[in-house]
Protein backbone atom coordinates (compact mmCIF):
# COMPACT_ATOMS: atom_id res chain seq x y z
CA UNK A 1 0.00 0.00 0.00
CA UNK A 2 1.08 3.40 -1.01
CA UNK A 3 2.26 5.85 1.84
CA UNK A 4 -0.51 8.40 1.02
CA UNK A 5 -3.81 6.72 0.94
CA UNK A 6 -5.89 8.67 -1.78
CA UNK A 7 -8.73 10.80 -0.95
CA UNK A 8 -10.46 8.69 -3.49
CA UNK A 9 -10.54 5.61 -1.83
CA UNK A 10 -10.16 1.90 -3.91
CA UNK A 11 -13.49 0.77 -4.58
CA UNK A 12 -13.98 -2.01 -2.29
CA UNK A 13 -12.95 0.70 0.83
CA UNK A 14 -15.72 3.03 -0.69
CA UNK A 15 -18.35 0.21 -0.60
CA UNK A 16 -17.47 -0.77 2.77
CA UNK A 17 -17.73 2.69 3.98
CA UNK A 18 -21.55 3.01 2.22
CA UNK A 19 -22.45 -0.35 3.65
CA UNK A 20 -21.35 0.81 7.07
CA UNK A 21 -22.89 4.33 7.06
CA UNK A 22 -26.54 2.96 5.61
CA UNK A 23 -26.07 0.26 8.80
CA UNK A 24 -25.08 3.47 11.18
CA UNK A 25 -28.53 5.37 9.88
CA UNK A 26 -30.90 2.56 9.88
CA UNK A 27 -30.26 0.41 12.50
CA UNK A 28 -27.42 2.16 15.23
CA UNK A 29 -28.56 6.39 15.05
CA UNK A 30 -32.79 5.15 16.22
CA UNK A 31 -31.74 3.39 18.96
CA UNK A 32 -28.78 5.59 20.06
CA UNK A 33 -30.60 8.21 22.21
CA UNK A 34 -32.46 5.43 24.15
CA UNK A 35 -29.14 3.07 24.85
CA UNK A 36 -27.37 6.45 26.06
CA UNK A 37 -30.25 7.80 28.13
CA UNK A 38 -31.00 4.39 29.84
CA UNK A 39 -26.71 3.54 29.93
CA UNK A 40 -27.94 0.27 28.31
CA UNK A 41 -25.48 -1.98 25.64
CA UNK A 42 -26.86 -2.22 22.78
CA UNK A 43 -26.85 -5.61 21.74
CA UNK A 44 -28.54 -5.84 18.97
CA UNK A 45 -26.36 -3.26 17.34
CA UNK A 46 -23.63 -5.22 18.30
CA UNK A 47 -25.00 -8.43 17.18
CA UNK A 48 -25.64 -6.55 13.56
CA UNK A 49 -22.32 -5.22 13.29
CA UNK A 50 -21.46 -9.00 13.47
CA UNK A 51 -23.48 -9.83 10.63
CA UNK A 52 -21.96 -7.38 8.61
CA UNK A 53 -18.45 -9.15 9.42
CA UNK A 54 -16.88 -5.74 11.39
CA UNK A 55 -15.28 -7.17 14.08
CA UNK A 56 -13.22 -9.58 11.56
CA UNK A 57 -12.18 -6.75 9.10
CA UNK A 58 -8.53 -7.02 10.35
CA UNK A 59 -8.36 -10.85 10.52
CA UNK A 60 -7.35 -13.66 8.08
CA UNK A 61 -10.32 -16.09 7.15
CA UNK A 62 -8.40 -19.18 8.53
CA UNK A 63 -9.13 -17.75 11.85
CA UNK A 64 -13.28 -16.29 10.96
CA UNK A 65 -11.41 -13.05 9.59
CA UNK A 66 -13.07 -11.16 6.79
CA UNK A 67 -9.60 -10.88 5.39
CA UNK A 68 -9.05 -6.93 5.17
CA UNK A 69 -6.97 -4.54 6.76
CA UNK A 70 -6.81 -2.21 9.71
CA UNK A 71 -7.54 0.53 7.66
CA UNK A 72 -11.15 -1.12 7.00
CA UNK A 73 -12.00 -1.33 10.28
CA UNK A 74 -10.56 2.61 10.40
CA UNK A 75 -12.83 3.29 7.86
CA UNK A 76 -15.88 1.45 9.53
CA UNK A 77 -14.97 3.52 12.83
CA UNK A 78 -15.40 6.73 11.38
CA UNK A 79 -18.74 6.37 9.73
CA UNK A 80 -19.99 4.32 13.24
CA UNK A 81 -18.93 7.16 15.24
CA UNK A 82 -20.49 10.14 13.24
CA UNK A 83 -23.92 8.77 14.58
CA UNK A 84 -22.72 7.17 17.92
CA UNK A 85 -19.17 7.07 19.59
CA UNK A 86 -20.94 4.64 21.95
CA UNK A 87 -21.44 1.94 19.41
CA UNK A 88 -17.80 3.03 17.82
CA UNK A 89 -15.62 2.21 20.68
CA UNK A 90 -17.28 -1.11 21.63
CA UNK A 91 -15.97 -1.84 17.79
CA UNK A 92 -12.83 -0.50 18.46
CA UNK A 93 -11.96 -2.38 21.28
CA UNK A 94 -13.21 -5.03 20.92
CA UNK A 95 -11.09 -5.31 17.53
CA UNK A 96 -8.09 -3.10 18.32
CA UNK A 97 -7.65 -3.83 22.07
CA UNK A 98 -9.69 -7.41 22.70
CA UNK A 99 -8.67 -9.20 19.31
CA UNK A 100 -5.77 -7.49 18.59
CA UNK A 101 -3.76 -8.90 21.22
CA UNK A 102 -4.38 -12.41 20.52
CA UNK A 103 -3.72 -12.08 16.88
CA UNK A 104 -0.43 -10.33 17.35
CA UNK A 105 1.25 -12.30 20.33
CA UNK A 106 -0.86 -15.20 20.87
CA UNK A 107 0.21 -19.07 20.22
CA UNK A 108 -1.48 -20.51 17.43
CA UNK A 109 -3.65 -22.40 20.11
CA UNK A 110 -4.72 -19.41 21.41
CA UNK A 111 -5.82 -18.12 18.23
CA UNK A 112 -7.73 -20.78 17.10
CA UNK A 113 -9.42 -20.64 20.70
CA UNK A 114 -10.43 -17.04 20.57
CA UNK A 115 -10.32 -15.41 17.27
CA UNK A 116 -13.36 -17.31 15.29
CA UNK A 117 -15.54 -16.47 18.04
CA UNK A 118 -13.98 -12.39 18.56
CA UNK A 119 -13.48 -11.75 14.83
CA UNK A 120 -17.48 -13.54 14.05
CA UNK A 121 -18.57 -10.53 17.06
CA UNK A 122 -20.36 -13.55 18.97
CA UNK A 123 -17.57 -12.95 21.96
CA UNK A 124 -15.41 -9.90 22.92
CA UNK A 125 -12.31 -9.47 24.91
CA UNK A 126 -11.01 -7.06 26.81
CA UNK A 127 -7.66 -4.59 27.35
CA UNK A 128 -6.56 -4.70 31.38
CA UNK A 129 -4.09 -2.33 31.41
CA UNK A 130 -5.15 0.87 33.36
CA UNK A 131 -4.88 0.92 37.00
CA UNK A 132 -5.88 3.69 39.71
CA UNK A 133 -1.79 4.30 40.31
CA UNK A 134 -0.85 3.52 36.12
CA UNK A 135 -2.61 5.24 34.17
CA UNK A 136 -0.42 7.42 31.36
CA UNK A 137 2.70 5.64 33.47
CA UNK A 138 1.98 1.89 32.54
CA UNK A 139 5.12 1.10 33.97
CA UNK A 140 4.08 1.49 37.38
CA UNK A 141 1.46 -1.59 37.13
CA UNK A 142 0.99 -3.29 40.34
CA UNK A 143 -1.30 -6.32 39.47
CA UNK A 144 1.11 -9.44 40.37
CA UNK A 145 0.91 -13.02 38.88
CA UNK A 146 3.09 -15.29 40.28
CA UNK A 147 4.05 -18.93 38.62
CA UNK A 148 3.10 -21.64 41.22
CA UNK A 149 2.34 -25.10 40.64
CA UNK A 150 1.61 -24.75 36.81
CA UNK A 151 -0.56 -21.83 37.31
CA UNK A 152 -0.57 -18.17 37.48
CA UNK A 153 -1.91 -16.92 40.36
CA UNK A 154 -2.92 -13.27 40.16
CA UNK A 155 -3.75 -10.31 42.44
CA UNK A 156 -4.34 -6.93 41.81
CA UNK A 157 -6.93 -4.45 39.90
CA UNK A 158 -7.62 -2.41 36.88
CA UNK A 159 -10.04 0.53 35.99
CA UNK A 160 -11.74 1.99 33.21
CA UNK A 161 -11.93 -1.10 31.18
CA UNK A 162 -13.88 -1.14 28.08
CA UNK A 163 -16.30 -4.69 27.13
CA UNK A 164 -15.10 -6.35 30.38
CA UNK A 165 -18.73 -6.87 31.92
CA UNK A 166 -21.01 -7.49 28.93
CA UNK A 167 -22.49 -11.23 28.90
CA UNK A 168 -21.21 -12.21 25.70
CA UNK A 169 -17.30 -10.94 27.52
CA UNK A 170 -14.69 -14.03 26.97
CA UNK A 171 -12.02 -12.78 28.58
CA UNK A 172 -9.67 -9.86 29.65
CA UNK A 173 -5.78 -9.93 28.89
CA UNK A 174 -4.07 -8.27 31.64
CA UNK A 175 -0.43 -7.03 32.29
CA UNK A 176 0.91 -8.25 35.30
CA UNK A 177 4.45 -8.22 36.94
CA UNK A 178 5.26 -11.35 36.54
CA UNK A 179 9.19 -10.68 38.39
CA UNK A 180 11.77 -8.00 38.58
CA UNK A 181 14.80 -7.60 36.18
CA UNK A 182 18.05 -5.53 36.41
CA UNK A 183 16.05 -3.09 34.31
CA UNK A 184 13.05 -2.73 37.14
CA UNK A 185 9.66 -4.44 36.67
CA UNK A 186 9.07 -7.54 34.37
CA UNK A 187 5.61 -7.02 33.31
CA UNK A 188 3.92 -9.89 31.53
CA UNK A 189 0.31 -10.70 29.73
CA UNK A 190 -2.08 -13.11 30.94
CA UNK A 191 -5.26 -13.96 29.29
CA UNK A 192 -7.69 -14.32 32.52
CA UNK A 193 -11.39 -15.88 31.02
CA UNK A 194 -14.35 -14.13 32.42
CA UNK A 195 -15.89 -16.42 35.15
CA UNK A 196 -13.00 -17.49 36.56
CA UNK A 197 -13.03 -17.72 40.70
CA UNK A 198 -11.51 -14.29 41.83
CA UNK A 199 -12.47 -12.55 39.20
CA UNK A 200 -14.61 -9.76 39.79
CA UNK A 201 -16.23 -7.49 37.76
CA UNK A 202 -17.67 -3.90 39.66
CA UNK A 203 -20.50 -2.55 38.88
CA UNK A 204 -20.25 0.05 35.70
CA UNK A 205 -19.13 3.35 35.63
CA UNK A 206 -21.91 6.23 35.95
CA UNK A 207 -19.50 8.00 32.94
CA UNK A 208 -20.41 11.64 31.35
CA UNK A 209 -20.41 10.13 28.00
CA UNK A 210 -20.14 6.78 25.95
CA UNK A 211 -23.24 5.82 28.13
CA UNK A 212 -23.68 3.08 26.09
CA UNK A 213 -20.52 1.93 25.99
CA UNK A 214 -19.58 -1.05 28.25
CA UNK A 215 -17.11 -0.15 30.91
CA UNK A 216 -16.20 -1.68 34.61
CA UNK A 217 -13.37 -2.15 37.31
CA UNK A 218 -11.87 -5.02 37.63
CA UNK A 219 -10.24 -7.18 40.50
CA UNK A 220 -8.54 -10.05 40.92
CA UNK A 221 -8.23 -11.90 44.38
CA UNK A 222 -5.94 -15.02 43.64
CA UNK A 223 -6.97 -15.82 40.43
CA UNK A 224 -6.17 -19.18 38.89
CA UNK A 225 -5.26 -19.44 35.19
CA UNK A 226 -3.46 -21.84 33.79
CA UNK A 227 0.47 -21.06 32.84
CA UNK A 228 -0.41 -21.63 29.06
CA UNK A 229 -2.70 -18.52 29.29
CA UNK A 230 0.67 -16.20 28.84
CA UNK A 231 0.10 -13.85 25.75
CA UNK A 232 3.29 -13.74 24.25
CA UNK A 233 7.10 -13.99 25.41
CA UNK A 234 7.02 -13.67 29.21
CA UNK A 235 8.34 -9.87 30.09
CA UNK A 236 7.41 -8.48 26.78
CA UNK A 237 4.19 -7.65 28.52
CA UNK A 238 4.43 -3.79 28.61
CA UNK A 239 6.37 -3.71 25.18
CA UNK A 240 4.14 -5.78 23.07
CA UNK A 241 0.99 -3.14 24.34
CA UNK A 242 2.31 -0.45 23.91
CA UNK A 243 2.99 -1.54 19.93
CA UNK A 244 -0.94 -2.64 20.09
CA UNK A 245 -1.85 1.26 21.88
CA UNK A 246 0.39 3.08 18.71
CA UNK A 247 -2.29 0.96 16.41
CA UNK A 248 -5.35 1.65 18.93
CA UNK A 249 -4.47 4.91 18.20
CA UNK A 250 -4.79 5.21 14.63
CA UNK A 251 -8.18 3.74 14.99
CA UNK A 252 -9.25 5.54 17.68
CA UNK A 253 -8.09 8.54 15.69
CA UNK A 254 -10.29 7.48 12.74
CA UNK A 255 -13.52 6.82 15.49
CA UNK A 256 -12.69 11.30 16.16
CA UNK A 257 -12.77 12.04 12.60
CA UNK A 258 -16.00 10.34 12.71
CA UNK A 259 -17.35 12.56 15.59
CA UNK A 260 -16.17 15.60 13.95
CA UNK A 261 -17.56 14.72 10.87
CA UNK A 262 -21.17 14.02 11.61
CA UNK A 263 -21.29 17.46 13.64
CA UNK A 264 -20.44 19.16 10.58
CA UNK A 265 -23.19 17.04 8.79
CA UNK A 266 -25.58 17.66 12.01
CA UNK A 267 -24.35 21.62 12.21
CA UNK A 268 -25.11 21.93 7.61
CA UNK A 269 -28.42 20.45 7.84
CA UNK A 270 -29.20 22.73 10.90
CA UNK A 271 -28.25 25.80 9.62
CA UNK A 272 -29.64 25.04 5.97
CA UNK A 273 -33.28 24.58 8.05
CA UNK A 274 -33.24 27.26 10.93
CA UNK A 275 -34.65 30.04 10.23
CA UNK A 276 -33.22 33.96 12.02
CA UNK A 277 -33.22 37.05 10.84
CA UNK A 278 -34.93 36.41 7.63
CA UNK A 279 -32.82 33.68 6.58
CA UNK A 280 -31.46 30.30 7.28
CA UNK A 281 -28.75 30.28 9.83
CA UNK A 282 -26.14 29.46 7.48
CA UNK A 283 -26.85 32.31 5.25
CA UNK A 284 -24.99 34.33 8.15
CA UNK A 285 -21.39 34.67 7.77
CA UNK A 286 -20.85 33.56 11.56
CA UNK A 287 -22.30 30.30 11.14
CA UNK A 288 -21.16 29.64 8.12
CA UNK A 289 -17.51 30.48 8.64
CA UNK A 290 -17.72 28.29 12.03
CA UNK A 291 -19.04 25.31 10.36
CA UNK A 292 -15.86 26.02 7.51
CA UNK A 293 -13.72 25.68 10.13
CA UNK A 294 -15.25 22.51 11.69
CA UNK A 295 -14.94 21.32 7.93
CA UNK A 296 -11.36 21.70 7.56
CA UNK A 297 -10.76 20.30 11.05
CA UNK A 298 -12.49 16.98 10.22
CA UNK A 299 -10.37 17.01 6.82
CA UNK A 300 -7.27 17.76 8.38
CA UNK A 301 -7.43 14.63 10.44
CA UNK A 302 -8.72 12.50 8.25
CA UNK A 303 -5.66 12.68 6.17
CA UNK A 304 -3.60 12.45 9.46
CA UNK A 305 -4.94 9.63 10.14
CA UNK A 306 -4.53 8.07 6.61
CA UNK A 307 -1.22 8.82 6.61
CA UNK A 308 -0.68 6.71 9.80
CA UNK A 309 -2.71 3.83 8.72
CA UNK A 310 -1.02 3.78 5.22
CA UNK A 311 2.34 3.86 6.98
CA UNK A 312 1.42 1.03 9.33
CA UNK A 313 0.13 -1.34 6.56
CA UNK A 314 3.48 -0.58 4.71
CA UNK A 315 5.52 -2.39 7.78
CA UNK A 316 7.40 1.54 8.83
CA UNK A 317 7.41 3.06 11.48
CA UNK A 318 4.51 5.04 12.09
CA UNK A 319 4.45 5.91 15.90
CA UNK A 320 4.96 9.45 15.19
CA UNK A 321 2.55 9.62 12.90
CA UNK A 322 -0.31 7.77 14.71
CA UNK A 323 0.45 10.58 17.99
CA UNK A 324 -0.02 12.90 15.39
CA UNK A 325 -3.41 11.57 14.31
CA UNK A 326 -4.42 11.26 17.14
CA UNK A 327 -3.79 14.17 18.66
CA UNK A 328 -5.12 16.07 15.71
CA UNK A 329 -8.63 13.71 15.54
CA UNK A 330 -9.03 14.26 19.33
CA UNK A 331 -8.50 18.22 19.14
CA UNK A 332 -11.02 18.57 16.06
CA UNK A 333 -13.63 16.05 17.78
CA UNK A 334 -13.71 18.17 20.89
CA UNK A 335 -13.80 21.90 18.52
CA UNK A 336 -16.53 20.66 16.66
CA UNK A 337 -18.09 19.10 19.26
CA UNK A 338 -18.33 22.75 20.90
CA UNK A 339 -18.81 24.72 17.91
CA UNK A 340 -22.04 22.57 16.55
CA UNK A 341 -23.47 23.12 20.06
CA UNK A 342 -22.97 26.47 19.40
CA UNK A 343 -24.61 26.17 16.12
CA UNK A 344 -27.21 24.51 17.44
CA UNK A 345 -27.97 27.43 20.25
CA UNK A 346 -30.57 25.80 23.51
CA UNK A 347 -31.07 23.37 21.07
CA UNK A 348 -27.93 22.45 21.39
CA UNK A 349 -28.01 21.63 24.84
CA UNK A 350 -31.13 19.05 24.51
CA UNK A 351 -29.76 15.89 25.02
CA UNK A 352 -32.45 14.74 21.76
CA UNK A 353 -30.01 15.84 19.42
CA UNK A 354 -26.97 14.27 18.50
CA UNK A 355 -24.54 16.69 18.99
CA UNK A 356 -25.36 17.02 22.29
CA UNK A 357 -24.46 13.73 22.68
CA UNK A 358 -21.13 14.33 21.08
CA UNK A 359 -20.25 17.18 23.53
CA UNK A 360 -20.16 14.92 26.10
CA UNK A 361 -18.97 11.80 24.34
CA UNK A 362 -16.03 13.39 22.57
CA UNK A 363 -13.97 14.60 25.86
CA UNK A 364 -13.01 10.97 26.67
CA UNK A 365 -10.89 11.49 23.54
CA UNK A 366 -8.64 14.23 24.70
CA UNK A 367 -8.19 10.83 27.54
CA UNK A 368 -8.49 7.19 26.18
CA UNK A 369 -5.88 5.33 24.75
CA UNK A 370 -3.30 7.85 25.62
CA UNK A 371 -3.64 11.72 26.65
CA UNK A 372 -3.06 14.79 24.61
CA UNK A 373 0.13 15.23 26.91
CA UNK A 374 1.33 11.98 26.19
CA UNK A 375 0.68 12.14 22.39
CA UNK A 376 2.90 15.54 22.91
CA UNK A 377 5.36 13.46 24.44
CA UNK A 378 5.79 11.30 21.86
CA UNK A 379 5.80 13.58 19.04
CA UNK A 380 8.55 15.62 20.81
CA UNK A 381 10.29 12.46 21.46
CA UNK A 382 10.08 12.06 18.25
CA UNK A 383 11.87 15.30 17.08
CA UNK A 384 14.97 14.27 19.54
CA UNK A 385 13.73 16.13 22.79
Amino acid sequence: MPEQIPSELPEEYRELSATVRDFAEQVVAPVSAQHDREHSFPYEVVAGMAELGLFGLPFPEEYGGMGGDYFALCLALEELAKVDQSVAITLEAGVSLGAMPIFRFGTEEQKQRWLPSLAAGTRLGGFGLTEPDAGSDAGRTRTTARLEGGEWVINGSKQFITNSGTDITAFVTVTAVTGETERGKEISTIIVPSGTPGFTVAPPYDKVGWNASDTHGLSFDDVHVPEANLLGERGRGYANFLRILDEGRIAIAALAVGAAQGCVDDAVRYAKERQAFGTHIGGHQAIAFKIARMEARAQVARRAYYHAAALMLAGKPFKQEAAIAKLTASDAAMDNARDATQVFGGNGFMNEYRVARHYRDSKILEVGEGTTEVQLMLIARSLGL
